[in-house]
Parts: structure tokens; sequence; C-alpha cells
């Protein structure tokens, strides 16, 4: 083996060592990376569930207030149930469809 071939080697292994280390680097960012998205998508399923609870709360509201009496006039909270009642028949129609 000639000296040009040492040299040559010493060379590729220099730079083969230099690459391992460039992958354990690149390893070890990969990894916290993909905890950071798991912590993420964790966040996110946390608040779609939060959203989720207060549309359904909102919904309620919505509703105790349609259906509430305090309104001046009784027949007014009839008129609003009889609403209701025909749009829930509209809604089973069309699903029978």
């Amino acid at each position: 083996m000639t000296d040009e071939d040492k040299q040559l080697l010493n060379t590729f292994d220099t730079k083969f060592r230099h690459f391992l280390y460039l992958y354990d680097q690149l390893k070890q960012e990969n990894a916290k990376l993909l905890s950071l998205i798991s912590e993420k998508d964790k966040e996110i399923e946390d608040l779609n569930n939060s959203c989720r609870k207060l549309e359904k709360d909102y919904s309620e509201l919505k509703m105790a207030r349609t259906l509430s009496i305090y309104d001046k006039d009784i027949n007014d909270t009839k008129k609003r149930l009889s609403s209701l009642v025909r749009e829930v028949d509209r809604c089973i129609a069309l699903l029978n469809e």
C-alpha cells in the first residue's frame, strides 16, 4: 500500500466518521421532532375535544333560550316548539328517503 493509498484511506475514514456523527445528530433531532409532533397532536386533540364540548354547550344554551318561557307570551314559545317539531319531522323524512 502506497503513501497515497494510506492518505486516501485516512481521508475516507475521517469523512466516514464525520458522516456517522452527522447521522447521529440527525437521528437525535428527528427523535425530538417526532416527540414535538406527538405533543402537538395531543394538544390539537385536546383543543378539538374542548371545541366540541363548547359547541354542544352553545347548542344546549340556544335550545334552552328557544324553549324559555320567560318570553312575553306562552303562545310564542308554543310556536317555536311547533317549528322545532316540524324541522325534526322534515329531518326524519329526509333520512327516510
